[in-house]
């Protein structure tokens, strides 16, 4: 479960505060004698160089502070603060910061906004205003910019997460509950017993996956270190994941042909990538018409960014249309929710999927023609080479 975004950073905020306090309270009182003693404002400007060691320790900060005088002039803005270009010439370029500004002067209390930016998002910023004081009086204002962007955005997937799950959980358990109301109406009925049972099973199967699918991709969302980041040998994976999948296509009536290429391996979890490269084929079974094949290959490739493992399952189904190709990948995402609901998927296996090859140092992507058939394509850092070209192996066919 995602932690609040003040309790992952309070412990970086509270050293920044302190930081940025200690700065700004000795540059503003600095700059507050010499304006007494009738010196020039000191309005910062980007080519200008920190002289006093208050304005290094600022201007070294990746937190943006502005310092606003009573009459609204910024005295010093920090190159961070610059960046954000929230600062025209010596005035605030964002009224609902000048707004801020009179109200801590008007009451001498310090207080906050949250406000968009115009970035490559756009950012969202969290701005809190404190006033300092002399006899009583405020003669500036600090604003200290927090950049709250990944927090709001971690907030909004939460809530999305969490909707979801609600959504998907509630479909299993509430067939069971009507189920059982079913099984006890029909009680002098063996055969419609046997019926409501084994739908009962069916649904009680499905939300112990969807359990099990989102315990798991809970784990890799998390921050914990990827388990057993050894060498991983492809050709086995492939082997392993086709084998757990030998049922699921005999019922499908569906062939699964598997050739790896020789001697490749990766640095990773051998288990998660047999999860992933399983859900890749029992995807590939549960969207193929019978009497079709699914192949799981694996070779490797050089580029300019290395050298790379590409496993590729492709299969000969319905196909993916092009509005859903940038979605597959998504949580709870469903191309066709009634063959999904029929074969029991929870529409997390491709989200799991895409957050293992990424936990691996690789990517995942997806090629389709409607009525022609997909081949999804997890691509992952070389461990080792193989070994010079030799004869091709025999193709390992799974089918009925």
């Amino acid at each position: 479960m995602l932690r609040p975004y003040h309790r992952l950073v309070s412990p970086l905020v509270a050293v920044a505060a302190f930081l940025v306090g200690a700065a700004v309270s000795a540059f503003a009182a600095a700059w507050y004698v010499r304006r007494s003693e009738g010196h020039a404002r000191v309005a910062s400007a980007p080519e200008s160089a920190p002289t006093t060691l208050s304005q290094r320790v600022l201007s070294a900060l990746d937190l943006g502070v502005v310092v606003v005088d009573r009459d609204e002039y910024a005295v010093f803005a920090n190159p961070a603060a610059q960046r954000l270009k929230v600062v025209d010439a010596d005035r605030l370029a964002v009224p609902t910061l000048s707004e801020l500004v009179r109200r801590v002067t008007d009451s001498g209390q310090p207080d906050s906004v949250t406000l968009e930016l115009p970035g490559r998002g756009p950012e969202i910023f969290s701005v809190r205003a404190m006033p300092l004081l002399a006899n009583q009086r405020v003669y500036s204002v600090v604003l200290r910019f927090f950049d709250v962007t990944e927090a709001r955005r971690l907030e909004l997937v939460r809530r999305d997460f969490v909707a979801n799950v609600s959504h998907e959980l509630k479909t299993p358990v509430g067939a069971l509950t009507l189920l059982a109301e079913a099984v006890q109406e029909a009680a002098d009925d063996p055969a419609a017993v046997h019926h409501f049972a084994e739908r009962m099973q069916r649904e009680g199967s499905r939300l112990g996956r969807l359990v099990q699918e989102l315990i798991e991709l809970s784990r890799l969302q998390g921050a914990e270190p990827l388990p057993g980041n050894v060498p991983v040998d492809v050709g086995r994976v492939l082997s392993e994941a086709v084998d757990r999948s030998r049922l699921l296509a005999e019922q499908a009536n569906i062939a699964v042909l598997c050739r790896p290429e020789d001697e490749l391996s990766v640095r990773g979890s051998e288990v998660q990538l047999i999860t992933a490269i399983g859900n890749l084929i029992d995807n590939a079974i549960a969207y193929s018409p019978p009497h079709t094949r699914v192949s799981v290959t694996s070779r490797a490739e050089v580029d300019a960014d290395g050298s790379w493992v590409c496993i590729a399952v492709a299969d000969q189904g319905i196909g993916i249309a092009d509005t859903d190709l940038d979605r597959v990948f998504e949580r709870f995402y469903r191309v066709d929710p009634a063959r999904s609901r029929a074969t029991g998927g929870t529409g997390l296996g491709l989200a799991i999927v895409k957050h293992i090859a990424t936990n691996h140092g690789g990517t995942v992507s997806v090629w389709s023609v409607v009525g022609s058939g997909s081949t999804f394509t997890i691509r992952l850092p070389l461990a080792s080479w193989p070994s010079p070209p030799q004869a091709a192996e025999p193709i390992v066919e799974s089918h009925v």
